[in-house]
């Protein structure tokens, strides 16, 4: 009898730090990593920023190459989606109809770029997720002078709007809410943020989307059109001089809206709107899928099933709620625990569950990171740790206007929960990561952060 594999699901991120835990941690039997795209693993941070840019190539951004891969041992099945998901018997469906039989399955589908009504079929309007949404809008910034409507002021959509700049396009930014990244990062650092995307020339403007204008994209006035504004309901203001509200959660800032308003005359446009959590094909009734994939505080979402990365909604030991991150770290940081953790849940099983390929005896610990993030637009990095969004109290210490460097606190039900730092070398930060690691209450952790900002130059 053929010993059944361990799944991976997702050639992300998270599902390579999975695969090479599984090994790492002593997996000898069958090993099936799946991916959607057709690319090997490789890094997203960079699609919006280097490679967008035209900086990298994307032979740099793998995470690892096919001789890299090989000593794993893979079965590599990329370009495959998986369908569903039959928890009870641990069998995947595959798209081609295939059924895959598995001892254990982590899921690391990660993200799906959301769009707006009336977008699809349009030319020029783009979404950015994969490798391949980045090389298409790279190559179409490549000539310069373009019209750009980025409609999405999160960090998707400053981070393009600021190479797109750099490149030397027309760039307008468009959010329901006036500050950019503020539900990321606060209205303080945002406005930081809104300060110098002005000074670079990029237009902001608030306000919700109310459709596209186009003109036939061939002469003959087949397909769905070419982009050429994008029009905003109830006026579409200059951001320093309105505030709309009523965003999906997650849209960065943006909504489609009804009624007249202003137009936005665009070459291009990228829809920066967030993402949603790749679960649509996870239908089994034990599976619980709102806002991703429910997983207890060791990464398990049932029996044999765990879960890893963006799409990963589970309970961290130090905060008491449900948590999902949308962050590199943590997804590399996740893939290696939700490994580690179906391995001891094997090996607690008779042998035969396992295939007959015993695991290390193990225990399954609790996943308890201390999230990290970064965001680079221009020569300006930030960087945070902790919980920086949701938070209901916020501290702002602004070292440099004119440099844009600040320390921000942040706090949630009386302890400091979150810790960001802007235009601040990263030796400095992680000084103050100790802050947040377990969290403290309010006043203690603000008498830690001026004692470490007292204590050395806030320079680079």
């Amino acid at each position: 009898m053929t010993a059944r594999p361990i799944a991976v699901v997702g050639a992300s991120a998270a599902g390579l730090a999975a695969a090479e835990a599984l090994r790492r941690f002593g997996w000898r039997g069958p090993l099936t990593l799946i991916g959607d795209e057709p690319h090997l693993p490789y890094d997203r941070p960079p699609l919006s920023k280097q490679l967008l840019h035209g900086a990298w190539e994307p032979e740099k951004l793998l995470l690892r190459t096919k001789d890299q891969l090989d000593p794993l041992d893979l079965d590599l099945r990329l370009g495959t989606r998986a369908t569903g998901l039959d928890v009870a018997t641990r069998t995947l469906t595959l798209d081609g109809g295939e059924k895959l039989a598995c001892v254990g399955v982590i899921i690391a589908t990660g993200l799906a770029a959301r769009s707006l009504p009336g977008a699809e079929g349009i030319a020029g309007v783009h979404t950015l997720r994969t490798l391949d949404d980045a090389l298409t809008l790279r190559g179409l910034l490549a000539g310069g002078g373009r019209r750009l409507v980025i409609v999405g002021n999160g960090v998707l959509g400053c981070e393009a709007a600021a190479v797109a700049r750099q490149l030397g396009h027309e760039v307008t930014l468009v959010g329901i809410e006036e500050i950019p990244m503020a539900a990321a990062v606060g209205a303080e650092v945002g406005a930081l943020l809104a300060e110098e995307h002005r000074a670079r020339g990029v237009q902001l403007r608030t306000g919700a989307v109310d459709g596209f204008e186009t003109a036939p994209a061939d002469p003959s006035g087949a397909g769905g059109g070419q982009v050429t504004a994008v029009r905003l309901a109830n006026g579409g203001t200059p951001a320093s001089e309105g505030k709309a509200s009523g965003s999906p959660p997650g849209s960065g800032g943006v909504a489609a809206g009804g009624g007249g308003g202003s137009r936005l005359p665009a070459d291009l446009v990228l829809l920066a709107i967030g993402s949603r959590p790749a679960v649509e094909w996870l239908a089994d009734p034990a599976l619980d899928t709102t806002d991703g994939l429910r997983c207890d505080a060791y990464c398990a979402a049932a029996p044999g099933i765990y879960a890893a990365g963006d799409v990963a909604r589970w309970d961290h030991p130090h905060h008491g709620r449900p948590l999902r991150f949308e962050h590199r770290m943590n997804a590399t940081e996740q893939g290696m625990a939700a490994a580690r953790n179906l391995l001891a849940e094997l090996a607690a099983q008779a042998p035969a569950a396992a295939g007959g390929d015993a695991t290390p005896a193990q225990e399954r610990r609790p996943f308890a990171p201390v999230p990290y993030f970064w965001s680079d637009q221009y020569d300006l990095k930030i960087q945070a740790y902790g919980l920086t969004a949701g938070a209901d109290r916020i501290e702002t210490t602004v070292l440099d206007r004119a440099q844009r460097r600040a320390v921000a606190l942040y706090g949630r039900d009386g302890r400091a929960v979150g810790v960001l730092a802007a235009g601040l070398p990263p030796r400095r930060l992680r000084a103050l990561r100790a802050v947040v690691a377990t969290p403290l209450a309010w006043d203690e952790a603000r008498e830690q952060i001026r004692a470490a900002l007292a204590s050395g130059p806030d320079t680079p």
